[in-house]
């Protein structure tokens, strides 16, 4: 018999209406021992060989106030420079005072986050140069974009943080890009977000963006973290001067550094997982003693990225087994310095597909069970950072709520044991009506955004729409119903004008 096409239209129209299910804001903590794929012989093991080379191969600083700076504590400098050699000792000492957390405040303090500990912080997708969707393809990155996925990041409570652009906005010349983008993300957002270390100019404009979108002086943004940055080494073994530039303005400010070599195994770095972790752990340590040296107790995070290629194509691979252990035993290393980790939810997968879920399933294992505190691209990140995918987004959402819940204390009351439910069920029944199910009825389980659990024939009459397609249409509906919190109109005015002095005096002159 031909289905009745109005009445499933009318079904649809229904479902469309209703709001997206989400989970509440929650500050996450990791409640489980992180697993250890490294015993501690082998931490240790790490830890001198990173040390042995910055001793005996160095690394280089590419900017001549990192070589003042170094030279002056007593580092060994090469007569020509770049290259800097470290005694041992002196990384170990000033990696000490690097505090455990940081809380980092947010424009609504109600979104202010703390990194470190067992805190645990999802950031949305960041620098992509390209975004993706369903209904329009593949696509250099503009602002229309860039906004949208700057709304759907403060739409979902689960992702706690902007990790740069999400998309690259290449429709804005590069010299006045940061002001409209960081501009835009404080009229459409509350939550922290991030500043590129492209150079000192553009860091000092970012500061001035966070302090007027908290309306405070600048003497208390010093005081209070607001704003964060990536700071990727050029591996191996080199940092450049953009990326110095940038880390001294930050570090000076007060403001967040997150330290992350970018460390692909057989391609940057050895061809062994355990040579890459020791390049990693070394070009970290070399920035982390670097950030102490710019200012004593200066708030920085050890970052991961190591994993490893397709050796057939030189393709970087993400989500692999490789991956994931060497994001464990990253977090490890971090614990043994007590200073906060950072991670990735990461894959090398073009589509919206099983490849693109299973490889964000073990990165987002790799990470959680690592102990990672600040995990990057949790949500959007697709072809191995090259897209930003709008449906993706929304698939990491329902992956990062489910493991928003996985985190969460079980319930262990005598109640929730269950005996008088199970002796008023007895042999053979169900328990679909007891008492003990209706009062739980609403919260019961966690509930899903994305997944489809309808048996097959009330799917084929629902219109039999994958993953992919669901997730497009939530996308659509969270940005058509949109409302941005609430900006003072004082800062508001503050904020267009000064945006608009800047790109009057032509923003950052081009690199």
């Amino acid at each position: 018999m031909p289905r009745d096409r109005s009445a499933r239209s009318t079904r649809r129209l229904r479902r469309s209406q209703a709001a997206v299910s989400q989970l509440p804001w929650r500050w996450l903590e990791n409640p489980y021992e992180p697993i250890s794929v490294l015993s501690d012989e082998q931490v240790e093991a790490v830890h001198l060989a990173s040390l042995a080379v910055l001793r005996d191969t160095g690394m280089d600083f590419l900017h001549p106030d990192a070589i003042a700076i170094l030279e002056a504590a007593g580092a060994q400098v090469e007569e020509a420079g770049p290259r800097v050699r470290f005694d041992p000792a002196m990384v170990e000492e000033l990696i000490r005072t690097i505090p455990g957390t940081i809380e980092v405040r947010a424009r609504n303090p109600d979104h202010n986050v703390v990194i470190g500990g067992k805190h645990v912080n999802f950031l949305a997708v960041g620098s992509a140069p390209n975004a993706s969707d369903l209904d329009a393809g593949r696509r250099p990155g503009n602002f229309a974009d860039f906004s949208n996925l700057v709304k759907l990041t403060q739409h979902f409570n689960v992702v706690s943080m902007h990790s740069g652009y999400p998309v690259e906005p290449i429709d804005i010349d590069p010299g006045i890009r940061h002001l409209h983008a960081l501009a835009e993300i404080v009229r459409q957002s509350d939550k922290v977000f991030h500043a590129y270390s492209l150079g000192r100019e553009r860091i000092l404009d970012a500061l001035e963006i966070v302090r007027i979108a908290r309306g405070i002086p600048m003497d208390q943004l010093v005081d209070e973290p607001s704003m964060h940055t990536i700071i990727n080494t050029s591996s191996p073994l080199r940092l450049d001067g953009p990326m110095i530039e940038g880390m001294i303005e930050m570090i000076r400010h007060g403001q967040v550094v997150v330290l992350t070599p970018f460390t692909l195994s057989g391609a940057m770095a050895p061809a062994t997982i355990a040579g890459a972790l020791v390049q990693q752990n070394a070009e970290a340590l070399a920035g982390l003693a670097f950030s102490q040296l710019i200012r004593t107790g200066a708030q920085v995070v050890y970052g991961g990225f190591t994993s490893n290629v397709d050796m057939r194509s030189g393709s970087p691979a993400f989500g692999t087994p490789e991956y994931t252990r060497a994001a464990m035993a990253g977090g490890q290393m971090a614990r043994r310095y007590g200073v906060p980790y950072r991670s990735s939810n990461a894959t090398a997968a073009n589509a919206v597909d099983a490849q693109a879920a299973y490889e964000s399933q073990m990165s987002l294992w790799g990470a959680v069970m690592g102990g990672a505190n600040f995990v990057m691209h949790g949500a959007g990140w697709m072809e191995g950072g090259l897209v930003a995918s709008f449906e993706k987004f929304i698939i990491d959402i329902e992956m990062l709520q489910m493991m928003s819940e996985f985190l969460q204390p079980l319930p262990f009351s005598d109640e929730d044991l269950g005996v008088d439910a199970i002796a008023d069920v007895g042999p053979g029944g169900h328990f679909f009506g007891t008492q003990h199910t209706l009062d739980r009825y609403e919260n019961a389980f966690y509930p899903p955004i994305v997944s489809d659990w309808q048996n097959f024939e009330a799917w084929e009459m629902s219109g039999a729409r994958d993953a992919s397609f669901r997730a497009n249409s939530i996308w659509k509906r969270v940005i058509d119903e949109f409302e941005p919190p609430p900006l003072p109109d004082d800062r508001a005015a503050e904020l267009s004008d000064f945006i608009g002095r800047r790109i009057a005096e032509g923003g950052v002159a081009a690199n």
